[in-house]
């Protein structure tokens, strides 16, 4: 795949000026420039900034893409990533990607498109980033047996992933989940393994995980709470 070097460059046309920027901005950090009102001159720098400082980002983001063309595994892990790019999904469209690992990035939101995309995919890692939920669309991805979104902002267990037949194992330590439908999970058919450890959960919730049988839940030793402690 060919590189265009970006040039710090005011004859360019204010439309590709602006796409270029906003296109840069959007891939590392999420979010959109007010470029409407942002004079071409200023647009061309920060963009020019913009590729020299996360240029070896964006390289390292395209390369381990055209590696996944032949490994089937994808590993986008520690790329301070706030989202996965379109670009990513255009990539790796015609491929079979068994394996997905996003882990060590800035992540708060995985896209509708992830589970159209990764239909093949049979492991995905997204520990250590910042998300709270899980798009309904990754029940596309029916092949799916391992999940780790361990070390992430979950308030409430992700049951969709329990709408998905092949998943076997679920990783979801040090989170911050109160509570866990013990019932879906014993009704879950290929189900092995659940890792809640380091999750605040409630003293009922954790009774119920613990006498749970079919399948192994692993649960950090619940200390009482002194505003649970009757003796005090």
């Amino acid at each position: 795949m060919s590189f265009t070097t970006f040039q710090h460059n005011t004859t360019k046309p204010p439309t590709i000026l602006r796409r270029d920027f906003e296109g840069l901005t959007m891939v590392y950090t999420g979010e959109t420039p007010d470029t409407e009102t942002m004079p071409s001159q200023d647009m061309a720098t920060k963009a020019a900034h913009g590729v020299k400082r996360l240029g070896a980002g964006v390289v390292k983001v395209v390369n381990r893409c055209q590696d996944a063309q032949e490994t089937e595994i994808l590993d986008l892990s520690s790329c301070s990533l706030m989202q996965v790019p379109d670009a990513v999904f255009f990539l790796m469209k015609a491929s079979e990607i068994l394996t997905c690992n996003l882990s060590g990035n800035l992540i708060t939101k995985i896209s509708p498109k992830f589970g159209s995309c990764f239909i093949h995919l049979t492991t995905l890692n997204l520990s250590t980033n910042r998300l709270s939920s899980l798009p309904s669309e990754i029940v596309h991805c029916t092949q799916l047996e391992s999940v780790d979104i361990s070390t992430n902002s979950f308030v409430v267990f992700p049951s969709i992933l329990l709408e998905i037949e092949s998943v076997t194992e679920i990783r979801a330590k040090n989170n911050f989940i109160a509570d866990v439908d013990d019932e879906a999970l014993e009704q879950h058919a290929n189900l092995e393994l659940v890792n809640l450890e380091e999750n605040p959960l409630d003293q009922p919730t954790h009774a119920r995980l613990s006498r749970v049988e079919g399948l192994r839940i692993v649960l950090t030793d619940r200390r009482v709470q002194e505003w649970e402690d009757l003796s005090i």
